[in-house]
């Protein structure tokens, strides 16, 4: 059997109201866009294979509320959740599906290539576990400057098998960077169920080769991944060196879109569905301050915003041909 959702933890750290509320704005705008971009794919309106965030939607929203906005962020192939909750630009993140000039790439990267260095967005990696080293790098960086920045390298369950999981472990637990490694653990690398590739109880616990702080936690809970991330990007910033955090979740969308799915079986998938991250955070909501009527709100403006940026992006035009070798080469003086 495939993971049970990690139980409720008790030792939560609630954020105020206003604060719960913008977790839930972000979750719902990433659940709204691609949702226009599964649509989009199917309608073969945009170019290119897109990964879509179903399911994970609170690992990415409460992770980056524990950050601070100059923190550093390396993403995967499966991009947009993470982009858009570490404040990259709807119509800029559109744009680039569209393979539009407007795009943050100026239409040359595509869905799984968004980047945004402004916003501490250091890229999409379309190669497993790529992002690791990236966000070692820029982790290191902020200790040698005394920054007291934080960098994030997100990476599925299946990344544990690449050797640079490891060579980045190592060096980040050797070097005491501010990294935090965040597996979203989503039970499935690729169409391979976790049990069938992993030799250890949990991903956490593959810490320990590194002598390294792990935690594992329910990735289908806004505040249960800010709670998690906080304890993890405070040890960082305090000196505290790196952690290896598992957030579990469950991917409702296929491996890429149009992926028939026929490997995830549909009674498993009912069982998690019923911890949506979005149903959760509703069901919770009152609970914890936060009233439906606000909700509400928050629901129209999300629409209208997701609305705006892709028929921004269709109208915008394409990269001129003469442009192809721009931006491929740096001159440095």
């Amino acid at each position: 059997m495939h993971a049970e959702p990690v139980p409720p933890a008790t030792d939560l750290v609630i954020p105020p109201p206003e604060t719960l509320l913008a977790m839930y704005e972000t979750m719902l705008t990433m659940r709204r866009f691609d949702e226009r971009v599964r649509d989009l794919t199917a309608a073969k309106s945009i170019p290119g294979y897109t990964h879509t965030y179903f399911g994970s939607e609170a690992i990415g929203a409460g992770v980056m509320a524990a950050l601070a906005p100059t923190d550093w962020i390396a993403s995967t192939y499966r991009c947009h959740g993470h982009a858009i909750a570490k404040g990259v630009a709807l119509d800029a993140m559109a744009g680039e599906i569209y393979g539009r000039v407007t795009g943050t790439a100026k239409g040359k990267g595509g869905s799984m290539h968004v980047s945004d260095f402004d916003v501490g967005m250091l890229g999409a990696f379309g190669i497993v576990a790529a992002g690791i080293p990236v966000a070692l790098g820029a982790a290191l960086t902020a200790k040698r400057k005394g920054t007291g920045q934080v960098a994030v390298a997100f990476f599925g369950d299946g990344a544990v098998h690449q050797g640079v999981f490891h060579e980045g472990a190592g060096l980040a637990k050797l070097w005491n960077a501010p990294v935090i490694l965040l597996c979203e653990n989503n039970q499935y690398a690729e169409a391979t169920a976790i049990e069938y590739h992993l030799n250890t109880e949990t991903i956490a616990d593959m810490a320990c080769a590194y002598a390294m702080p792990a935690e594992r936690a329910d990735g289908m809970d806004v505040v249960s991944a800010y709670t998690a991330a906080k304890r993890a990007v405070e040890r960082a910033r305090s000196g505290g060196g790196p952690t290896l955090l598992e957030l579990v979740s469950y991917r409702f969308s296929g491996q890429y879109e149009g992926d028939a799915q026929a490997y995830q079986p549909p009674e498993e998938m009912a069982r998690w569905r019923e911890r949506d991250p979005l149903v959760t955070f509703e069901r919770l909501a009152p609970e914890r301050g936060v009233s439906h009527d606000a909700i509400e709100v928050v629901a129209g403006r999300v629409d209208a915003a997701i609305s705006a940026a892709f028929e921004a992006a269709e109208r915008a035009p394409f990269p001129d041909p003469e442009s192809l070798y721009d931006d491929v080469y740096v001159s440095y003086p």
